[in-house]
């Protein structure tokens, strides 16, 4: 079995995995913190890839179309790929509209037309990188965007998370995180332009009710401080293809 394959199993087992769990109680995305990061990142990624209604949007890993159901609210006709069929089970649960939900890996899955935009949250770093970024230049339009909000390496949590794996059962095998100096430099290797990678997000999922106002407003703070900003736990990842 070589690496591509291994890679996609184990992304379908955790898919099944995170299915039989609840992806937004192991990911907190339920908590009233979470829902409140969620909806900002959201915002951000659509923000970052100027999707409007008449925009055709790729969403790389859409999972249970927890953010897809964020994102159709722009009224953009997106196209949602995920490889894990537990997950899209969910998915199309939502009944979301001028969306179409598809089972494939990213790299191989056939797109008949090219796109405005291409976006995800916390999914390139499933993904091979180097892989995945000259595809994602391939399926984007000339002046076409890409944005994503990703895991960032240099969080303390994301760092132990993914080097300590046995004591996480939410990270998959094969998940990364990325550091974005070096990330850059690998988009701008695919051909990108307008490379744009910033560090955001102090709000944790567990932070109680009573002080989400207060860590949110610390958080965008600490955000704007380099360079405490840089252990942030999420890197907004915005570029262009020219």
């Amino acid at each position: 079995m070589n690496d591509a394959s291994a890679r996609a199993q184990n992304e379908v087992a955790h898919g099944a995995f995170l299915a039989a769990e609840g992806p937004e109680a192991v990911w907190g995305w339920g908590s009233p913190a979470g829902q409140i990061r969620a909806k900002r990142r959201a915002a951000l990624i659509l923000g970052g890839a100027a999707v409007d209604r008449a925009s055709r949007v790729l969403e790389i890993g859409c999972g249970t179309g927890m953010f897809t159901a964020a994102f159709a609210e722009s009224g953009a006709e997106i196209v949602a790929v995920d490889l894990s069929p537990d997950l899209l089970a969910i998915a199309a649960q939502r009944q979301l509209t001028r969306v179409r939900f598809v089972q494939s890996s990213f790299e191989d899955c056939e797109m008949d037309r090219p796109f405005d935009a291409v976006i995800g949250s916390s999914v390139l770093h499933h993904l091979n990188i180097e892989r995945a970024l000259p595809r994602i230049f391939e399926l984007l339009k000339p002046g076409g965007r890409l944005s994503f909000a990703e895991p960032n390496m240099l969080n303390p949590q994301i760092y132990c998370e993914r080097h300590f794996r046995r004591f996480f059962p939410q990270v998959s095998p094969d998940e990364t995180a990325f550091v974005r100096t070096k990330l850059r430099r690998q988009l701008l290797a695919s051909r990108f332009e307008d490379v744009s990678i910033r560090p955001f997000d102090w709000l944790h999922p567990s932070v109680p009710s009573s002080l989400i106002s207060a860590v949110s407003k610390i958080g965008r703070g600490l955000e704007r401080a380099w360079p405490l900003s840089e252990f942030a736990g999420s890197l907004l990842i915005r570029a262009k293809r020219p």
